[in-house]
């Protein structure tokens, strides 16, 4: 890398890491504590990439983003936050900030962004801010997660919540799907107009979708869980869709199952799911962001206090048995969870046993057997055969190329040892351990499969 880079934060330890690892790839930096001093050095031109705090003693690093846009425009700006709820997101896309990294970060990752804000510097001044968000918003939605998962998934929501494009919202009950539509239609230009939520019951009159366009008038429509509407009025949709009259809304829908799935059967129709897939926006299980349960945890039990409830926390026995969960019911349940066990815990921690009376006894393992795209119930062997069978099916009465054995297992091992050395944190020797497997027979494996490994540093 080449060029100066300027980094504000009041973690001292953070612009230690930040400036030894910087400068070893070959870049100038100034750190400091102070947007006050962060300011005054892109006034004075210095930098040519800016990676700021959030949080700092004497202000916020996003407030200051139009500022720097309009005394360097194109100067990128790369804002890293502990805050982890998706408003950061909302706010650094609206801010027009470069990009958007949450706390902790991966030291290899935030290079890697730094690399490429360097190469790719913008040319274009950034548009004003944004308005504020719409009344009744107090900027603390309970959409919050550290994980990569959930925080792709922010990132999406800024870049599409002004596009104006049809979005479909997948993800299991219980995730926060009709929260997601909500919110994009919450910080989009249509936030003034009205968001309706329909399923086909209310489709399903002939002058069904009439009475909708005259109840959303031109803001935002959502349809819920697409999949189960029966055929005749998924072809009111379609003409409702291409004929919305005057004040035409934006469509959105939900689906639980998978809906590509369900127009290779047949069960909906190909004109509606190419109608309604401009962008298609995961939300993902509980299951699939462990590490967030606990984030989770401390928002509903704060929830339940500001509510007039008591103080409770859990106890670390209790923690554990909320991480090895497998949350069927997602977030829905993990918050019903935490309000029950609130009302009904004896004392200020809550212990692990009342936790088991609240959830029954859950195998560890069984987050691993469980696969979403068929259901919740769905084991992995069962998945595994699913797939295959629609693998045969594509080729018709004709079989599949020779070599189908080492294929197949090489596209069931190459994720299983990528998601183990994402979760080792790249430790080769633990990954082989928590494989079973080994230590030699995984570097083969490695690179026999091309894996690429990244040993992490995660800062705070």
């Amino acid at each position: 890398m080449d060029g100066t880079v300027l980094v504000a934060d009041d973690d001292r330890t953070i612009r230690t890491v930040l400036t030894q690892a910087l400068t070893r790839a070959g870049c100038k930096v100034h750190a400091t504590s102070s947007l006050t001093t962060l300011m005054r050095w892109v006034v004075e031109g210095k930098g040519d990439v800016v990676i700021s705090d959030v949080m700092m003693p004497d202000g916020n690093g996003l407030e200051m983003l139009p500022k720097i846009a309009e005394d360097r425009p194109g100067l990128p700006v790369i804002v890293i936050s502990a805050q982890n709820t998706i408003m950061t997101a909302i706010q650094a896309a609206e801010a027009e900030a470069y990009d958007y990294l949450p706390k902790p970060f991966d030291l290899p990752d935030l290079m890697k962004r730094t690399s490429k804000a360097l190469e790719t510097r913008r040319h274009a001044p950034a548009p004003a801010p944004a308005e504020e968000p719409a009344p009744g918003e107090d900027g603390e939605l309970p959409l919050v997660g550290r994980t990569p998962a959930m925080q792709a998934l922010y990132r999406l929501v800024a870049k599409v919540m002004n596009a104006d494009l049809p979005v479909l919202v997948t993800g299991e009950s219980g995730t926060g799907k009709s929260l997601i539509a909500r919110t994009i239609h919450d910080f989009s230009d249509r936030r003034t107009l009205p968001f309706v939520t329909v399923t086909g019951a209310d489709l399903r009159e002939l002058e069904g979708p009439q009475r909708v366009l005259a109840r959303v008038k031109g803001g935002t429509l959502l349809i819920d869980e697409i999949g189960d509407i029966e055929d005749e009025v998924q072809a009111r949709l379609v003409r409702m869709i291409d004929a919305p009259g005057e004040h035409a809304p934006r469509f959105m829908a939900t689906s639980q199952g998978d809906l590509a799935r369900a127009m290779e059967e047949g069960r909906v129709r190909r004109d509606l799911y190419y109608r309604l897939t401009g962008a298609t926006l995961h939300v993902p299980s509980l299951r699939e962001r462990v590490e967030d349960i606990a984030l989770l945890t401390e928002h509903f039990l704060a929830r339940a206090e500001r509510d007039g409830l008591a103080r409770r926390q859990l106890s670390e026995d209790a923690q554990e048995l909320f991480r090895t969960y497998s949350w069927p019911g997602n977030v829905r349940q993990l918050e019903n969870a935490v309000r029950r066990l609130v009302l009904t815990s004896r004392a200020d921690e809550i212990t692990r046993s009342e936790v088991e009376q609240i959830l029954g006894d859950q195998p560890e393992t069984e987050p691993v057997l469980r696969g979403q795209a068929g259901g919740e119930n769905e084991k992995l062997s069962a998945s595994v055969a699913r797939h295959l069978r629609r693998y045969f099916d594509l080729h018709g009465s004709a079989l599949p190329p020779p070599g189908l054995y080492p294929r197949i297992l090489r596209e069931v091992e190459a994720p299983l040892i990528e998601i183990t050395l994402e979760a080792t944190g790249g430790n080769q020797a633990k990954c082989a351990d928590l494989l079973g497997i080994n230590r030699n027979t995984l570097r083969k494996k490695i690179n026999d499969l091309e894996i690429q490994v990244t040993r992490r540093r995660k800062l705070m």
